[in-house]
């Protein structure tokens, strides 16, 4: 298996002559443009974090992170979503607390730079062994694409707390050293250890990296083995040492990625939640066809459904362009799949179909706020049109035609940092809380760990759910000390004021049945805080 990032039906432009710098030069100025272009992308997706408000799945994070900068490593007592991000997002989230505290900007910050970090991987793996003028072009291609990511649910998405997008970064690094490093001994070991990492904390991996690296190491193996039958030996096995090493690699990374939690729960530490694993029915396939294909507009800053026409809309229209270069860059890297020596197109097009699959025939794909399943298709995407595209922009003579393109998308960026910040969630409740003297009680998820994190935990909610006939504490990003009634005394419930029936919120009759009738009653906004003169996590 070679490494080029040269497909033999399509071989990359020799690079440019004449340059006055030398190439040590040209190599420095590259990386000091990259280095403050980066810096620059932070801030511009700071800005734009800011306009979304973290909720309390990315607040559940923080205080992960919080818990782990005071000891807590190993999260005793977490029952986590099913998705851990241990090794990935909560790490960033250690650091950035470490230099800020505990706030709910930590949420925006991090997001932030979890989105440049993709965008920058990518536009290196983009590259390839591309130099000059040609990998320039690359490595704007995939820039572009990716360069301003659609406000609102875009926002929410791409760009704010962990929801599959850092899984991409080691996934993407791991390609890279593939692509860079060549067929030494070591490349498999550093591959298998960085898809460890990343499966260790989110099982998306085993779709966009592990199946995929698979299938593409063993298909020289099969055809040594039964087109050329070539004969099972000692020499054999020399010659096809590497594919053999990245199987193993990718074996050893599914075992240990599937054993760290139980390792981690058997130890005293966190405990996930089983990810969903079944099909979906055959009567909503048409439903998650369309939410698939509207998700992944949202990803490339396209979706224009609903939207009225607008100026704004013809922007996100003009993104219909990096779409098309990435589905243009996806067809080719098919269309050559068995004739092209570009490994790492060939595992971006594998990846990129197994993840869209398992969402169509899945359960995850109910509304376009789970596109955040398939989030890896940006980056690679965008990858596969600097790989597979980029010279081809060039040789048709499309170059100024994309020029325009992308001075659309900078105005786009331009424009969503322009847009207002948005005020915290739950912000209203929190101020009244804390000038209440309110400082610990129970309510609903969606306002329990936001509302904790917006007061720098100097208020505290801990969420409840529906039991047999009564609330009992909600083990999802919860921690269990939290409900202790020797620990802590919690004396009021704080609802959200909604139409009955809506099942993401706490029924007030249960409330009640749970904890009798309260000794006061407080409107404050939107809200409903019902407070009690005992120790409420009694009852539980």
């Amino acid at each position: 298996m070679s490494s080029s990032s040269v497909s033999t039906c399509d071989r990359a432009a020799a690079p440019d002559s004449g340059h006055r710098l030398g190439p040590v030069a040209r190599t420095a100025a590259l990386s000091a443009a990259i280095a403050v272009g980066s810096i620059g992308l932070f801030f511009c997706y700071l800005r734009q974090s800011l306009t979304v408000a973290p909720t309390s799945d990315g607040a559940a994070n923080a205080l992960q992170a919080w818990d782990m900068l005071h000891g807590n490593v190993l999260l005793h007592g977490w029952a986590l979503s099913d998705v851990s991000f241990y090794t990935t997002e909560l790490p960033e989230y250690v650091l950035v607390e470490l230099a800020r505290g505990l706030n709910i900007d930590v949420v925006n910050i991090a997001g932030a730079l979890t989105y440049t970090a993709v965008v920058l991987v990518a536009v290196l793996l983009a590259r390839g062994t591309a130099t000059g003028r040609a990998g320039v072009l690359r490595m704007v291609v995939a820039a572009g694409i990716m360069l301003s990511p659609q406000l609102g649910d875009g926002v929410n998405v791409l760009m704010l707390q962990p929801d599959h997008v850092g899984t991409t970064v080691p996934v993407l690094l791991a390609w890279l050293v593939l692509d860079r490093a060549g067929r030494r001994w070591w490349v498999p070991i550093v591959v298998g250890v960085l898809l460890t990492v990343a499966f260790a904390a989110d099982p998306i991996v085993l779709y966009i990296a592990i199946v995929p690296l698979v299938v593409v190491a063993t298909m020289p193996v099969y055809t040594e083995l039964v087109e050329r039958r070539a004969r099972v030996s000692t020499e054999w096995f020399w010659q096809q040492r590497f594919e053999l090493s990245l199987i193993a690699a990718a074996f050893v990374a599914v075992a240990i990625g599937i054993s760290v939690p139980a390792l981690m729960h058997s130890l005293g530490g966190y405990s996930v939640a089983p990810a969903p694993n079944v099909f979906g029915q055959p009567a909503q396939l048409t439903s998650r066809i369309w939410l698939t294909v509207e998700g992944i507009l949202l990803l490339f800053g396209a979706n224009f459904f609903g939207s009225v026409l607008s100026f704004a809309t013809g922007l996100a229209l003009l993104h219909i362009v990096g779409f098309a270069l990435a589905a243009w860059g996806f067809c080719r890297g098919v269309r050559y799949f068995t004739r092209t020596d570009d490994t790492v197109a060939k595992l971006l097009v594998l990846g990129t179909a197994v993840i869209v699959a398992a969402y169509v025939f899945g359960v995850q794909a109910t509304d376009v706020a789970t596109t955040r399943e398939i989030a890896a298709v940006l980056p690679f995407g965008a990858v596969l049109a600097g790989r597979l595209v980029a010279d081809r922009l060039r040789a048709t003579k499309l170059v100024s035609a994309a020029a325009v393109v992308l001075v659309g998308y900078a105005l786009t960026l331009g424009i969503n940092l322009s847009t207002a910040t948005a005020p915290p969630a739950n912000g209203q409740l929190v101020t009244w809380l804390a000038s209440h003297d309110f400082r610990y009680g129970l309510g609903n998820y969606w306002q329990a760990n936001s509302v904790t994190l917006g007061s720098g935990d100097q208020v505290s909610i801990r969420a409840l759910t529906e039991g047999p006939g009564h609330l009992i504490p909600y083990n999802w990003e919860s921690e269990s000390s939290w409900y202790e009634p020797r620990l802590h005394s919690a004396n009021f419930v704080a609802l959200l004021n909604v139409p009955p029936g809506d099942e993401h919120y706490l029924p007030v009759s249960r409330v009640l049945a749970t904890f009798g009738q309260p000794a006061q009653t407080y409107h404050v906004g939107s809200y409903t805080v019902l407070v009690w003169d005992y120790n409420l996590l009694t009852r539980l």
